[in-house]
């Protein structure tokens, strides 16, 4: 298929309309066996206990606020060099969903905090560059909607987020480079992981249900970006009266 026809925001409005609702109700099944198999079927940690089990939405909810802004910023970046119109969409559409990742991996992780370390929150390395990490999800959102002239304040976000990428291995390498009280990496070590196949097999599976769902929920979002965009162009005038 052809990327420029991909790239066309009337092509891409009209053909994601079944695929977006597709998609979520897929996820939305998949997220209920992965919840069931992490709660119920994953076997009781010998030193958390059942507390460890929170780690099945944490964990895939960290990997993916570091996913969603490296995709925004090679979108922004795309769209600062190329001009391209859907790739200024994805890349704003973006922020709102690494912030919600964001805001689950930080609360979830309080919450597995207090039972492990006995308090919800300390100022360490990857507890704090997470949190910077969230800021600059919200700048960014708030420097676009303080533009009138959007393909302007695309410009000056797609700047801030490729500035921001440096803050991106400081929180995946912050418990090497640093004393930390949060644990060492468990599944992305080059030699053995350190969790069992029985808890690492779901956690592998929910990272691939969060995946699927920050897919779904792009789509969504680039469709109402595309709307905004374009509701008062005549192929949209058309759609609406089909």
């Amino acid at each position: 298929m052809n990327i420029s026809k991909i790239a066309n925001l009337k092509f891409f409005y009209t053909k994601t309309r079944k695929i977006s609702f597709f998609l979520s109700a897929f996820t939305l099944i998949l997220f209920c066996i992965g919840i069931y198999w992490g709660l119920f079927i994953a076997p009781t940690d010998y030193l958390q206990g059942n507390s460890y089990r929170i780690m099945y939405v944490h964990v895939p909810a960290a990997w993916l606020s570091l996913q969603t802004y490296m995709i925004m910023a090679a979108t922004g970046f795309i769209a600062l060099v190329w001009k391209i119109k859907i790739m200024e969409i994805a890349s704003i559409q973006c922020a709102p969903i690494g912030a919600f990742f964001t805001i689950i991996a930080l609360v979830t992780g309080m919450v597995w905090g207090k039972p492990t370390w006995g308090t919800y929150w300390v100022w360490d390395a990857r507890l704090t560059s997470e949190l910077i990490l969230l800021f600059l999800y919200i700048g960014i959102m708030v420097l676009y909607s303080a533009y009138s002239d959007k393909r302007q304040a695309i410009k000056i976000t797609s700047l801030l987020a490729i500035i921001g990428l440096v803050n991106i291995p400081i929180i995946h390498y912050s418990v090497e480079w640093w004393n930390t009280l949060h644990q060492g990496p468990t599944v992305t070590k080059f030699e053995k992981p350190s969790a069992h196949i029985t808890m690492l097999l779901p956690l592998l599976y929910m990272f691939f249900v969060f995946n699927m769902y920050f897919l779904s929920i792009l789509i969504k979002r680039m469709r109402f970006g595309i709307y905004m965009r374009e509701k008062n162009n005549k192929w949209m005038e058309e759609l609406k009266n089909d």
